[in-house]
């Protein structure tokens, strides 16, 4: 750290301790960390649509819904997927839509000008399958525009390419709840049509001639319409019966599927549609389930630009697990002992959050014990690598300080406590070890959820545009699953070594990697480097030289790192966006994994410093994390405490003992 100067090293040495104390503070007594997961407006407009087509909408619910959608407006009248991003039409046809539910009228300005980008750019004919659907469900739109997706695909055994388990879990569970919406072809007549969403006349099709591939695809959509025109009874009820089958036996203990939005609410529309009414358990519990991921603000409490007054907002999915072991991670980072109370909550938190059954998983890994976390509350049925990963490092930061406290108590007065805490913890952590092995892809990488989930010609269904609907592997994932074995001591064995492999060949031809659950290359960089790093690659290798470049040339003038999610669609933006708190922390951590003690990672420093707010923590309303890349942004608000404590906490060596390091031992010992 020779380009950290004494009074630098004193200022960071006080952001780290603010921001110990803000995430402190926000550990639940339950002994787990949750920050919101802030999505866009598509959340809350799609959650009115469902209660009108249940006949369940109320008008204080829907005033709070509408203030919220209202208030995410930008000026030019559109609604954005992501903050500071562009104007997009699905999303501002739902929000202009479930406005006009609430009673907006469409001569009010804030109104027509939504209109005028809808029409500008295409109107309700240019919105994607899943916006069509929406208005097919009210009689907006002709269902027989919707591309075919027969329920008959849960009959396809494993073995039989596009069978549902070819998709990743969360677009298997959507494509079965939505077969049967689909076959069900229900209409709900609204108040109001949508007229003047209308846009100008389709272009001709010679205005560019459909590839040959595009051009088969549209012929096995039209063959398949044929079929659900006249499908076999047989086999359309034996398909319809085990599709309900499999929706209900994949709710989750919390009500929901998945824990995630889309799946939860085709799921419930589907169900109702065959018969399950309101009353019945699995319905009510997936209503009531909703409710509690509904954060109801008043005044902006929480400083996400919500209105004046009450209002309510929808979050996509919940991320306790993940959430609480990225805090404890920070907190032993920033110099947290392992036996804090607060890391010994946290780790008791998540030893009763692993998941121990078998889920969808198994289907293409029917050998491998269960085993690992997911990333919700309730979501046994989807644990992933990822969430694995990071809860198993999380832990053995407790789990070797309490073999170190149990020892010495035993030789004190024989407590035995501390000696079952670190059972338990070994017991959790072999049998994730094991399953996460057992999930590597044939190539040596992982995806989060399947192993070999990898056929790309998913993609290519008309009716998948909702994003990505594989789960590939990626670099950010194996990167961490690596890094996890190496802190396990076991970053020769052979599974890490090909993991190893695959991370370095993925690695693009400008130094860095991409990020598939991160915004962007700055995220899939900084796993990659500190992952390779713990394995056992050298620093001064190519690839680590190269990724150092490209960290140093993309950091911005003011001293951080940001990369805008249109990074994703455009490669003009990787690397290019404002500065953001916790991108300039992944930046930080891999040149601190690399040995970096260079000015680009002083300046970065003290860029985190001069930008901590009074309390801690520092603002943050980019989304830098990714739900689906192109289509989908997450802001995860804890991300913007827990990567710089991280950061500040390696780049600082607290913990150590060497020479200059600032003194913790209050905090490390729980003082």
């Amino acid at each position: 750290m020779s380009e950290l100067t004494i009074e630098a090293t004193g200022q960071a040495q006080r952001a780290l301790e603010r921001g110990i104390e803000h995430l402190l503070s926000l550990q639940q007594d339950g002994g787990w960390w949750r920050g919101e997961l802030q999505t866009n407006v598509t959340m809350d407009a799609e959650d009115m649509l469902l209660r009108e087509f249940l006949g369940i909408r109320t008008q204080p619910e829907t005033e709070r819904s509408a203030a919220w959608i209202r208030s995410q407006q930008r000026d030019d009248g559109t609604w954005a997927n992501f903050y500071g991003g562009p104007g997009e039409l699905s999303t501002t046809i739902e929000a202009y839509w479930a406005l006009r539910l609430a009673g907006d009228s469409p001569e009010e300005p804030h109104m027509q000008g939504a209109a005028a980008f809808v029409r500008a750019n295409g109107g309700l004919e240019g919105a994607r399958v899943f916006t069509h659907l929406w208005l097919a469900l009210f009689g907006l739109w002709s269902w027989d525009r919707v591309p075919a997706l027969p329920p008959e695909l849960i009959l396809l055994p494993p073995w039989v390419p596009l069978n549902v388990y070819d998709f990743a879990c969360w677009a298997r569970q959507t494509i079965v709840a939505l077969s049967l919406v689909k076959t069900h072809r229900p209409v709900r007549v609204l108040g109001f049509d949508l007229g003047e969403l209308t846009g100008p006349a389709a272009p001709a099709e010679d205005a560019g001639a459909p590839s040959r591939r595009a051009r088969l695809w549209r012929r096995v959509d039209g063959a398949i319409r044929a079929y659900e025109r006249r499908p076999l009874g047989v086999l359309r009820r034996m398909a319809i019966e085990r599709a309900e089958h499999w929706i209900v036996r994949r709710q989750e203990a919390d009500g929901s599927w998945g824990g995630i939005q889309p799946p939860w609410v085709y799921s419930l529309i589907a169900l109702h549609l065959g018969g399950y009414p309101l009353e019945h358990p699995v319905m009510r519990r997936g209503l009531e389930g909703i409710e509690r991921f509904m954060v109801e603000d008043r005044d902006d409490r929480h400083g996400v630009g919500a209105p004046a007054g009450e209002s309510r907002r929808l979050e996509a999915c919940q991320s306790p697990v993940w959430d609480t072991a990225l805090s404890m991670l920070a907190l032993s980072d920033a110099g947290l002992a392992g036996e804090h109370p607060a890391m010994v909550k946290g780790a008791e938190w998540l030893l009763g959050e692993e998941v121990t059954e078998r889920g969808d998983w198994s289907v293409a890994r029917p050998q491998v014990r269960p085993g690992g976390w997911a990333f919700e509350f309730a979501n046994d049925n989807y644990p992933d690598v990822d969430d694995t990963a990071e809860v198993v490092l999380a832990l053995q930061r407790v789990s070797t300080a309490a073999h170190a406290h149990h020892a010495a108590s035993v030789a004190a007065n024989g407590s035995a406590a501390a000696g079952e805490l670190a059972a338990r913890i070994d017991g959790a952590v072999d049998r994730a070890l094991a399953w996460v092995e057992g999930m590597q892809s044939k190539g040596g990488g992982w995806g989060a959820f399947d192993a070999d989930n990898t056929l790309t010609l998913a993609r290519e269904l008309p009716f998948l545009d909702f994003g990505e609907v594989i789960d590939e592997p990626s670099a950010d994932v194996t990167a961490h699953a690596i890094e996890m074995f190496a802190g396990a001591g076991r970053g020769q064995q052979p599974a890490t070594r090909r993991g190893v492999r695959w991370l370095i060949d993925s690695q693009e031809p400008d130094g860095s990697w991409f990020g598939r659950w991160g915004v962007n290359h700055v995220y899939g960089t900084g796993a990659a480097v500190p992952g390779l790093i713990a394995a056992g690659v050298n620093p001064s290798s190519p690839c680590i030289r190269r990724a150092v470049r490209w960290i140093e040339r993309h950091q911005n003038e003011d001293g951080g790192w940001g990369e805008d999610p249109r990074s994703y669609d455009d490669s003009r933006w990787i690397g290019r966006g404002p500065s953001t708190a916790s991108q300039t922390a992944w930046a930080l951590l891999a040149l601190h994994a690399a040995g970096e003690g260079s000015q680009a990672l002083a300046r970065g420093v003290d860029w985190l410093v001069g930008t901590q707010r009074p309390d801690g923590t520092w603002n943050e309303p980019q989304y830098t994390g990714t739900g689906f890349p192109c289509d989908y942004y997450i802001n995860y608000h804890l991300y913007r405490l827990t990567f710089p404590l991280m950061a500040l906490g390696r780049c600082l060596m607290v913990g150590t003992g060497e020479s200059g390091t600032p003194d913790l031992a209050g905090l490390r010992q729980g003082g």
